[in-house]
């Protein structure tokens, strides 16, 4: 089939690397317009769009997907389909055009984690499976109709950005049945149960603000699902502390406030929660890089009693 490709993220890049390499044939690719970024603010690409670059593919970054001329250029390149991974929500003048449909990748089991973020949602809320939907986008966003689904476990340490890359590498080769069996008749389309439905919306500041006054699992969750990025924080002396690693601990012994750093070790310290508490294992000081605990012991005078608010 002939295919138009729209993303933005490396995520979205993995499914374009994987398609150019199946027997469908990618005719243009749709990304984001270039975004200044960096001190000297120099315009940056889409991690999509310089994989397209250097495949010599046509690129198109329309300001507004409604665009008269956009739109127009989007059917003169005859696709059969449309393939949506991590990209904008698209006008129903656009995700109509071609006669196969558009096809959306997510990283969920749909109808569970509709939204911006599902991949973060799932593991700070503990899940333990999660997986990719392909669908048929339609004018609800996330609501279309099913064509595939994979499922992948999530290990209990495993970071968003672990979970990120399997999945991205795992959307990619349902994306590719997804299309083989469209191009063949061979997929029914499935309604979605709404009874199952669950949201995940975008990752704001305010939710990556960890509160201590949780149980150390819900703590533990909060910080993997939020590492590497935009990843979890809070309050050293004043200093924002982002966090990236740890694992939670029975300790129920010590009479301290959650948020007191109750031990101080080699390579990392213990942080009391509600009930149980978190060794912390990799950090990242407010102006500085990421780095081990060890190494910022050597740097910082982190101590028992002190608190992070």
């Amino acid at each position: 089939m002939k295919l138009v490709f729209m993303g933005t993220p490396d995520f979205a890049r993995t499914s374009l690397k994987k398609l150019i390499h199946s027997p469908h044939e990618v005719v243009a690719v749709v990304t984001v317009p270039d975004k200044p970024q960096g001190r000297g603010q120099k315009l940056k690409p889409s991690p999509v769009k310089q994989l397209a670059v250097d495949l010599g593919l046509p690129v198109l970054q329309p300001v507004k997907l409604r665009d008269p001329q956009f739109v127009e250029q989007l059917k003169q390149f005859n696709a059969d389909a449309f393939v949506v991974v991590a990209f904008k929500i698209l006008p129903p003048e656009v995700f109509n055009i071609p006669p196969k449909g558009t096809v959306n990748l997510h990283a969920s089991l749909l109808p569970r984690y509709r939204g911006a973020a599902p991949i973060n949602w799932a593991i700070i809320n503990g899940e333990t499976e999660t997986g990719v939907t392909t669908i048929l986008i339609n004018e609800r966003v996330d609501e279309g109709n099913m064509l595939l689904q994979k499922s992948v476990p999530i290990a209990p340490d495993m970071t968003a950005g672990e979970l990120h890359d399997l999945l991205a590498e795992i959307g990619a080769d349902v994306l590719v049945e997804t299309l083989n069996r469209l191009e063949a008749n061979d997929i029914v389309p499935v309604k979605q149960d709404e009874g199952q439905a669950t949201r995940a919306p975008k990752i704001t500041r305010k939710i990556c603000h960890l509160n201590f006054n949780q149980t150390a699992q819900k703590v533990h969750n909060w910080i993997r699902g939020l590492s590497p990025y935009p990843a979890a924080y809070c309050y050293w002396q004043g200093k924002l502390l982002k966090i990236f690693r740890s694992r939670p601990v029975a300790r129920l012994s010590d009479d301290v406030p959650p948020g007191t750093v109750v031990k101080v070790f080699k390579n990392g310290f213990t942080v009391k929660c509600a009930s149980g508490a978190v060794d912390i294992f990799e950090v990242q000081v407010q102006g500085k890089k990421r780095m081990t605990v060890e190494d910022f012991l050597n740097g910082y005078r982190l101590q028992a009693g002190q608190l992070l608010e």
